[in-house]
């Protein structure tokens, strides 16, 4: 591994960490547990540290150490590349990781020939980050005093009231459009930004959080983004930890992006999405400041505008790498238009805050699952939003909580239902077209005659036309 210079990183090793883990697809490897072992090499710059001798410039390897651990003994996974790569997230966590190697062993494996050892090796670095989030310590339960006394009710109230609210929000937004007698005066004077499209338009949301239980709300904000009568979604991307750009001193941010299709005009849905906002006690404080949630409206079709309040395409969306490289996942060919646009991939390489990207997590939407009893099961391929927003857990997150009203506001408006899967028709059996058969003419008597002289490259009989053959009923063929 090189640095921008060119040269050779340092490596620190941590090799054959070892602990007791409960990952794979079968039932008594979920029940049971087996041994893992994990090999880490981390690359990294560290003279600063040997110059000073301090610590904090470089990385404690006794903390990655147990950070490791944690994860082989941690949440369950079906696949040691799962693993892995949320080893490789938790070390490029630690901001002085410019790359890290990771090798996941799995000796216990069940295999049924004799072997040595499974082991899945990966690489990963701020250009091509981990498919899964780092190792975090969990949170303290809340004592039983500070515990909602209403239970899963409550929350499930508090979800619908926040869909309410949100709800309320965009017939607003159309009784603050102005009116008049006139049609066409009317229509000149309305401001287009408050005129619903005449077909569904194709719109871009970003997403971040980076106070309280960040992932737990931009959960339940694409949760209520789902109640939004005129707002269907269709793609949601990975999770980024992403590096604040600008404001003061604060923690990391968590965003994502969602791709949706809406008719609603973009100022109803202005007023929605700022509706969510304040649901989860957004407050306007400072620019650039930490917040709760944030939904900012990247794009809205190919619309350009600007007003006091909203501006088309977002004036900085060309330049944040928070938001261009997670829409980059999920439509690698988008384009961003407005000044200073084009294809997103390409302003996502080139953006000025790329290198604050810290990892990206793919089924941050899905709830993990323990299996203990139950034997593996075969699942069918997903489809429609299915497949890109995976299987959401009806208790998608504190903010809202659990209940039926949630699993059913999501499945209904997000979870497209399944396709049957074409099945292949059955081939047919031709059979085989009737030869006439030809009785052999009887030859006519001959008279010798003298052999003629060899003619030089003789063509071959074969261009003769063959002889014509009666016609005889044959099958028709089923396929013409």
């Amino acid at each position: 591994m090189l640095d921008g210079a060119g040269q050779p990183l340092d490596q620190i090793a941590l090799v054959g960490i070892s602990a007791t883990g409960y990952h794979g697809v079968f039932d008594h490897e979920r029940r049971d547990g087996q041994l893992f072992r994990a090999d880490v090499v981390v690359h990294l710059d560290t003279r600063r540290a040997a110059a000073t001798d301090d610590l904090t410039r470089t990385i404690d390897y006794g903390a990655l150490a147990q950070q490791v651990a944690a994860v082989l003994a941690g949440e369950p996974a079906n696949l040691i590349e799962t693993v892995a790569e949320r080893i490789a997230a938790t070390a490029l966590a630690h901001p002085a990781v410019a790359a890290v190697d990771v090798r996941v062993h799995k000796p216990q494996a069940p295999v049924t020939v004799p072997f040595e050892d499974v082991a899945v090796t990966i690489r990963r670095d701020h250009s091509r980050l981990p498919a899964a989030e780092p190792w975090e310590a969990p949170r303290a339960e809340p004592r039983p005093a500070d515990r909602d006394p209403e239970g899963d009710d409550g929350a499930s109230r508090a979800f619908e009231a926040v869909a309410a609210a949100v709800a309320a929000a965009v017939p607003a937004a159309r009784a603050g459009a102005p009116t008049g007698s006139d049609g066409a005066a009317e229509q000149r004077e309305r401001d287009r930004l408050e005129l619903a499209p005449p077909e569904p338009v194709e719109v871009v949301l970003g997403l971040g959080s980076n106070l309280g239980s960040s992932q737990d709300t931009l959960r339940a904000a694409v949760a209520t983004l789902g109640t939004i009568v005129g707002l269907e979604i269709d793609a949601v991307s990975p999770l980024a930890r992403t590096a604040p750009v600008g404001g003061p001193e604060q923690p990391d941010f968590l965003n994502a992006v969602v791709i949706a299709h809406t008719t609603l005009s973009p100022t109803e849905l202005l007023r929605a999405t700022q509706a969510i906002e304040n649901a989860h006690g957004r407050e306007r404080h400072e620019r650039w400041g930490p917040r709760t949630l944030d939904i900012d409206l990247i794009a809205y079709g190919t619309t350009l505008a600007v007003t006091d309040d909203l501006e088309l395409p977002h004036p900085r969306a060309h330049q944040r790498a928070f938001v261009l490289q997670p829409w980059a996942q999920i439509a690698p060919d988008a384009m961003l238009p407005g000044l200073g646009g084009g294809p997103v991939a390409a302003l996502a390489a080139t953006a000025p805050d790329r290198d604050g990207i810290r990892w990206l997590a793919l089924d941050w939407l899905t709830a993990p699952r323990h299996v203990v009893d139950e034997a593996p099961v075969a699942s069918a391929p997903e489809t429609g939003s299915q497949a890109s927003l995976g299987v959401l857990d009806p208790a998608l997150g504190a903010a809202f909580g659990s209940g039926p009203a949630l699993a059913a506001a999501v499945a209904v408006e997000l979870a497209a239902p399944p396709e049957p899967e074409p099945q292949p028709e059955p081939e047919l059996e031709l059979e085989p077209e009737l030869e006439p058969e030809l009785e052999p003419e009887p030859e006519p008597e001959r008279t010798p005659e003298p052999e003629p002289e060899p003619v030089p490259n003789p063509r071959p009989l074969s261009w003769l036309p063959d002889p014509p053959s009666p016609e005889l009923p044959t099958r028709a063929d089923p396929h013409s």
